[in-house]
């Protein structure tokens, strides 16, 4: 069956790249109603498309193996994202040193490839337990990214099948390489704000994938301050709100902290009382 003989493949990359080390990642992929995985325990350089392990639609063992423990943050992109078919979590040592740090140069793709195929934003996203915790953590940013850096952790990637949810892993990889490589030439330079809305709007035309088509929706979340006017965003204008009524259906910024960007309202407080102050 190809589609095992892909997942197999994949997770022997991963271990040949020197992603992985020990049994570290998993790669999953949905296969119609089931999902297949790769069993806890095992290295990469040992799987094999009959090592492969089914799973029903809850992420259960139907038959032998057992499944790994970071199960719950491939079904919720899973969940999230119907047009995934695959998740991959590795250990790319670039990547993971940026996880683990105090800071996220990569956070906005600084090269114009990597941003039409990534998105403007790869989130690092707040360490939290395996298991429903660190599930939490992710599903606000599935729907918006088709990448992120787990804190402390990793780095987990999506796609449609295995080979694109490899190569965004591996972009992410190679950014992280080159943003560390410009450390002692002062850092990266950042892409020019007037290239930004040319960037999404290719992206949104590029037909890889949901978050993708509504790269030009979702800007003002990935991009705060720096995204274009609401008014300016197609299709249909998507108003912003903090904390809409329980019946609207309006996107709505989520609490910063692991999260989407959320508005300063101290910053915003401060600002109009200083206003008021100096306008009379």
């Amino acid at each position: 069956m190809k589609l095992r003989k892909d997942v197999a493949e994949v997770s022997r990359h991963l271990h040949e790249r020197g992603w992985v080390a020990n049994h570290d990642g998993n790669v999953t992929v949905r296969d119609g109603a089931r999902y297949l995985a790769t069993p806890t325990a095992t290295s990469k350089r040992l799987i094999t498309d009959r090592s492969l392990i089914e799973l029903d639609g809850k992420g259960q063992v139907v038959g032998a193996g057992r499944v790994f423990g970071e199960i719950k943050l491939h079904l919720t992109v899973f969940e999230r994202r119907p047009d995934v078919s695959c998740v991959i979590h590795a250990h790319p040592p670039n990547a993971t040193a940026i996880a683990s740090s105090r800071t996220n140069p990569i956070e906005r793709p600084f090269i114009a490839e990597a941003f039409v195929s990534l998105g403007p934003r790869i989130p690092k996203i707040a360490y939290a337990a395996p298991g429903d915790a660190a599930a939490a953590a992710l599903a606000p940013w599935c729907e918006l990214v088709d990448a992120a850096l787990l804190g402390n952790h990793g780095v987990i990637a999506w796609g449609a099948d295995p080979e694109q949810a490899l190569l965004r892993l591996e972009l992410v990889e190679h950014l992280a390489k080159i943003a560390i490589a410009a450390l002692p030439l002062g850092g990266v330079e950042p892409l020019p704000e007037a290239s930004i809305q040319p960037l999404l709007a290719a992206r949104a035309k590029a037909g890889i994938g949901r978050a993708a088509d509504r790269a030009l929706a979702t800007a003002a979340q990935l991009l705060g301050s720096s995204a274009p006017p609401l008014a300016t965003l197609a299709p249909g204008k998507p108003v912003v709100a903090c904390a809409p009524a329980p019946h609207a259906s309006v996107a709505t910024i989520s609490p910063s902290g692991g999260s989407p960007p959320a508005q300063d309202l101290k910053t915003v407080i401060r600002e109009e009382i200083v206003r008021s102050l100096t306008s009379k």
